[in-house]
């Protein structure tokens, strides 16, 4: 399928294309995801859905409760070897992962 742009205006879809988007922020650092903020019912899919949106390269750092090992094991599952999971805290009251896409 090809890639379809959507422009506010002529002008803009005649400028050169740009290496960013318009938000202000261009991933100096990993954000940090505190996954209590997501409610349960839609916990891993909202992750995922992070997951899934990083360009290779980028990540996200995940913190939690407890270790997330049923979310590791899933996504052992959907995406093997697709992310370089690094813990960055082990407990006992915050468990800290960083998750970064790889090529593939």
């Amino acid at each position: 399928m090809e890639k379809v742009e959507i422009h506010r205006s002529r002008e803009e879809a005649a400028a050169p294309a740009s290496t960013g988007c318009a938000c202000g922020g261009h991933d100096e650092d990993l954000p940090e995801v505190d996954v209590q903020t997501i409610p349960h019912a839609v916990r891993h899919a909202a992750i995922f859905g992070m997951l899934d949106s990083l360009r290779p390269g980028f990540g996200i750092v995940l913190s939690a409760t407890h270790d997330p090992v049923p979310l590791l094991h899933q996504l052992a599952e959907r995406a093997p070897s697709l992310f370089e999971v690094t813990y960055l805290a082990k407990g006992p009251e915050r468990w800290r992962l960083r998750m970064i896409r790889l090529e593939g």
